[in-house]
């Protein structure tokens, strides 16, 4: 009777038990609607290959595709309060928290990391829509000021990869209060002579905009990510007008001068290198391994393009002034 009960009996329910198939193994892409196959995605580092939308990724796949083999280290980051208001709306704040950090593996919506890049040895902080929305609360921005710091102290650039849907409002004022906190904190790494330099990903909105996203020494957006403060849905209903095509997109902001330039994830690690090569006033990383040349935006070429405009708009300002 055991023999049945505990062998023949499963069998059998697992022959008749449909066998469901796993809800990552396909991929709608948001932008053709087409189904795509989840390790052609994750490949091509969660751009989607045909028709190369730029998937939302959480900061420790960030990290993996960003760091040189994926190795880096972390960042400890002291402990905040982690509910001082004692807020509650359909659920306890502290009970969101949780299901946050189960869901992402993170602390917090903001991750720290230190590795090399090419080479040259960057501290990066990302941000993780997947965690509330990648919210600004006081962990968010303590670890901001953390990671600007630990740049400070090794002497190297600072990389943030903004997304957010704003301010964390279960912190309400405190969380508002992140925002002129990590501002001090960037005027110290600029103090520093150090390049901090922010990549745009998708969304980026809110009082992070208003804040350290909007305060690097160069913006560099992923291609069709949505950039603003006020999301175009609120502006469309306040002023009841139909927005433009693409209106708040990478592209429509990088052509009306908000952001210096649209990057593809690609090219993403070969871009931001030679940047801060620049900015740090060093040829190379080394005369052994020195930073690839093949990306297809040249950077020599828009700093030389952005001074020929500078020039000109000095020299028709001078004019200007001869002809009162």
């Amino acid at each position: 009777m055991n023999w049945i009960k505990n062998v023949v009996r499963p069998r059998i329910q697992g022959m008749l038990t449909k066998k469901d198939t796993p809800d990552n193994l396909w991929i709608t892409c948001p932008k053709s609607g087409k189904m795509v196959f989840h390790r052609d995605v994750e490949a091509n580092q969660f751009v989607i290959p045909e028709s190369q939308h730029h998937m939302r990724i959480g900061a420790k796949k960030r990290f993996e595709i960003w760091f040189d083999e994926g190795k880096y280290d972390s960042i400890d980051v002291p402990d905040v309060p982690l509910d001082p208001l004692k807020f509650r709306d359909e659920k306890k704040y502290t009970d969101r928290l949780k299901a946050s950090k189960t869901k992402t593996g993170n602390k917090d919506s903001v991750e720290l990391g230190v590795g090399k890049v090419k080479g040259l040895e960057l501290v990066t902080a990302v941000q993780d829509f997947g965690f509330m929305g990648g919210s600004l609360g006081m962990a968010a921005g303590e670890a901001i000021i953390v990671g600007m710091q630990e740049a400070i102290k090794r002497k190297t650039g600072f990389v943030l990869f903004a997304s957010s849907g704003g301010a964390r409002m279960q912190e309400g004022i405190l969380s508002l209060m992140q925002m002129p906190r990590t501002t001090v904190a960037v005027q110290q790494l600029r103090a520093a002579n150090l390049p901090y330099t922010v990549v745009l990903t998708d969304p980026t909105t809110g009082g992070v905009t208003a804040s350290y996203a909007m305060l690097g020494d160069i913006h560099i957006a992923e291609p069709d990510a949505l950039i603003c403060f006020a999301g175009p849905r609120v502006i469309e209903q306040t002023i009841r007008e139909k927005l433009p095509e693409g209106f708040q997109k990478s592209d429509y902001l990088y052509e009306h001068g908000m952001v210096d330039m649209v990057v593809h994830r690609h090219d993403m690690r070969d871009i931001i290198t030679r940047l801060c090569l620049m900015f740090l006033n060093k040829p190379s990383v080394s005369a052994n391994d020195p930073v690839e040349q093949s990306a297809e935006v040249s950077i020599e070429d828009d700093v030389a393009e952005n001074a020929l405009l500078i020039d000109g708009t000095t020299a028709e300002l001078e004019t200007a002034e001869e002809v009162k």
